[in-house]
């Protein structure tokens, strides 16, 4: 039986030193000390020795299971050793690396930067004012009458706060129009202003979402008039949308302008000549007026000697009418399909 035992260790031995690789490895441990291997067998066998020899035999049955292992480590380690280096050949380290994904900034924030940027060259400031307003400075104030539809709690949202004894409910602004007041109640004319904020309405179709962005342009000064209201509107829609592209002006009726008008700009699938997108060659873009008096003297500005004129779009929407961007549904913005999020 020792000699049995001697003879297991040398086999293994053997084979240990011929591995050339982790599986073949494997494989020779399996074949001398898995379950059916050839030293658990001799071991299991030590039952068929008389009892006085055993211990003899079990003493050098450790002794050869123990150099097995140390010598299947030992193989393990060399054989890990050379494949790491065999890597490091491998690898030409002049290559350039892969270089991560980088994200970008969204659709929206690119817009409000190039809108920005066009009011600027035209001396509005932009300023910023809050999301969470009291009622005054969103209806009260911009001439809203209390019973108007816009003060329903279907349509505004309505902050659950006890209301200011002065300014009313509390509620998300619906648009950016109360920084209008919060504008013209803090600075004296003249004035230029450029507020682009979040706004939120409870409307939710392909043309609507509840929260959206819009633009407020505000100007405040001696002898403005329609004239220069509209030449503000030419200017952008010429930079936004291109040269080829102009505004017209409607009759229409806000609070808080006299007159109001609602802006269209030309379609630039059909050049306005008129198609299945415009129907008559104009897209609308959005409400403009002159500030109403009483939203001048609301802010205790003398509207005897000051005039001004006011504009408010959706960034959304002025994107959506840009050429190359063929959206049919403004939610299509905010989802998170990134076939639609890299193109931009």
């Amino acid at each position: 039986m020792e000699e049995e035992l001697i003879g297991i260790k040398n086999a293994a031995l053997s084979f240990i030193l011929e591995a050339e690789d982790l599986k073949s490895l494997e494989e020779t441990k399996l074949q001398f000390l898995g379950r059916s291997g050839k030293l658990t067998l001799a071991i299991k066998a030590v039952t068929k020795l008389p009892i006085e020899k055993r211990p003899a035999f079990g003493i050098l049955a450790n002794e050869v299971k123990q150099t097995i292992e140390e010598a299947l480590e030992e193989k393990a380690k060399s054989l890990s050793n050379a494949r790491k280096t065999n890597l490091l050949e491998k690898i030409d380290v002049t290559n350039p690396g892969i270089k991560p994904p980088l994200g970008h900034l969204h659709l929206v924030s690119l817009a409000i930067e190039e809108i920005t940027e066009i009011f600027e060259k035209i001396g509005f400031v932009k300023v910023r004012y809050p999301e969470v307003e009291w009622d005054w400075y969103a209806f009260e104030a911009l001439n809203f009458p209390p019973n108007h539809p816009a003060r329903d709690d279907w349509e505004t949202f309505f902050i659950d706060e006890k209301p200011h004894p002065k300014y009313g409910p509390m509620v998300l602004t619906p648009h950016t129009s109360s920084g209008q007041i919060r504008e013209m109640t803090t600075n004296k004319p003249p004035i230029k202003m450029l507020n682009i904020a979040k706004c939120y309405r409870r409307q939710s179709d392909v043309s609507h979402v509840p929260m959206f962005h819009q633009f407020e342009g505000l100007a405040v000064d001696t002898n403005l008039s329609i004239a220069n209201l509209k030449g503000v509107l030419d200017y952008f829609v010429k930079s936004y949308f291109g040269k080829d592209r102009v505004s017209r002006i409607r009759p229409y009726h806000f609070e808080f302008t006299e007159p109001s008008f609602e802006v269209d700009v030309s379609c630039g699938v059909c050049k306005g000549k008129g198609c299945k997108l415009c129907k008559e060659g104009w897209l609308e873009m959005g409400g403009a007026g002159m500030v109403h008096p009483n939203v001048l003297k609301n802010c205790g500005i003398d509207s005897n000697k000051y005039s001004g004129f006011a504009f408010g779009w959706g960034v959304e929407r002025v994107l959506m009418m840009k050429d190359g961007i063929k959206l049919d549904d403004v939610r299509t913005i905010y989802s998170d399909r990134m076939e639609f999020l890299e193109q931009f």
